[in-house]
């Protein structure tokens, strides 16, 4: 039998799918397929932004004719989006063709999910509170060498006033520091060269014992040619150890995503961020008095209710403050069941569409600018894949640039020194020394 996995959202999402695919193994489908050839097929939802809950909304509906079509075939819905309040029973009414709706919490019990569905006609919803089986015992099928994801953590306590996450991944559960080192030491072990440890905050890591500058130590401590990643961390529990340790290991790459959202404390009290402008730009100069060459980028948020044109110029004076290296920028979109949905003050479309095209322009500028230096520099770039289109691989360095080449043999999962030659926006082109 054979199974197909849509996902919607981030890398934890991705991540996440990778466990869907090790359960569906478990319980009898072999191998992945084109959704036509399918024997299940699951959706793996995001619900932080409309646009992708949306998106979902038209995938699954498209499905209804080959549902129909072909006997036997299993429909699932989970994540994020079946999480929601009152969203499990709404998706059985509007595609009542679905088979399984499994929450946040219940994908240790897919399986039992899929064995519950074979032997009824019914459709199996399963949406628990809190989590109950362990994920531990999940063997993802890995879909990203030379790269792996480990959650160290699940859910969140911060309840941002325009987040949805702590409503649908539930409160803040640390794994054990020996489980994630047991499976950080399998992975080096298998070959793979680059490890990013997962989690809504990771700074807020603590098993009990091990906060998350110790556990990023002992990760860093494992022996082996690799690198190591950590997203995504949250200004407020931001600490001078956690530098340490960073300046401590090779290992770890000198990049750092630090969500800063706004750059005006106004706004950031009303996203409830618990920190000010100024602490972030502080954080900074930590970083870079004790690691000069670590670049940060962030994610910024545009046109939260009431903010004012003056309050958005401070957001464009942290970017060259801050001297950020990229972001991930967003207009506010609501979400139901959050704070900050209910809030007056909502600003214009056409305001908010302006404020986002003079973000992207200095960010861009930004980009551009800090590629320019790459020029004439030779650069470590762990080859990540093969673009067929551009007859080139590719691989980033530790501060994330996307690097080109070209190369007579499969480099995928080496590490390459890398003369730049070339740069065009995020994108550098090289040739191998």
């Amino acid at each position: 039998m054979k199974y197909h996995i849509v996902t919607y959202g981030c890398q934890m999402n991705l991540h996440e799918s990778e466990k869907i695919a090790g359960v569906l193994k478990e319980a009898g489908y072999a191998e992945p397929a084109p959704i036509e050839e399918a024997d299940i097929i699951v959706f793996n939802t995001c619900c932080i932004r409309e646009n992708a809950e949306n998106h979902a909304f038209g995938n699954i509906g498209a499905l209804k004719q080959l549902k129909r079509a072909k006997k036997g075939l299993i429909v699932a819905v989970g994540g994020c989006m079946v999480q929601e309040e009152g969203k499990a029973e709404f998706l059985k009414k509007k595609f009542p063709f679905i088979d399984i709706l499994f929450g946040t919490h219940d994908l240790p019990r897919l399986k039992a999910l899929i064995e519950e569905k074979r032997a009824r006609k019914k459709a199996v919803i399963s949406v628990s509170e809190e989590r109950g089986e362990t994920e531990d015992n999940i063997s993802p099928v890995r879909t990203s060498y030379p790269n792996a994801w480990v959650n160290i953590m699940y859910g969140c306590n911060n309840f941002c006033s325009y987040c949805i996450v702590p409503y649908v991944r539930g409160r803040e559960r640390s794994r054990s520091a020996a489980a994630i080192l047991r499976e950080v030491e399998q992975l080096v072990a298998d070959g793979y060269r680059e490890i990013t440890l997962l989690g809504q905050n990771v700074d807020s890591y603590h098993d009990g014992e091990v906060d998350f500058a110790a556990l990023l130590d002992a990760v860093a401590s494992v022996e082996g040619n690799f690198r190591i990643r950590f997203m995504t961390s949250h200004p407020k529990d931001f600490s001078a150890e956690l530098v340490a340790v960073m300046k401590k290991h090779d290992k770890i790459c000198k990049h750092l995503h630090l969500p800063v959202q706004s750059g005006n404390d106004r706004i950031l009290k009303l996203m409830n961020r618990r920190y000010t402008r100024e602490k972030y730009l502080s954080d900074i100069a930590l970083l870079r008095h004790e690691i000069p060459d670590c670049e940060v980028t962030t994610d910024i948020i545009v046109a939260f209710p009431t903010e004012t044109e003056e309050e958005f110029q401070d957001t464009l004076s942290l970017v060259e403050e801050a001297d950020l290296a990229s972001a991930f920028t967003f207009i506010y979109s609501p979400r139901t069941g959050t704070k900050a949905a209910q809030m007056e003050g909502r600003i214009p479309e056409e305001i908010a569409k302006d404020r986002i095209a003079r973000l992207i322009a200095l960010v861009n500028q930004k980009t551009r600018e800090k590629s320019a230096k790459y020029v004439g520099k030779t650069v470590e770039i762990l080859c990540e894949d093969f673009d067929g289109k551009k007859g080139m691989y590719l691989g980033r360095d530790e501060y994330g640039r996307m690097g080109y080449f070209k190369s007579e043999k499969n480099m995928v999962g080496e590490f390459v020194d890398l003369k730049i030659t070339d740069a065009n926006g995020i994108s550098l082109y090289g040739e191998i020394v």
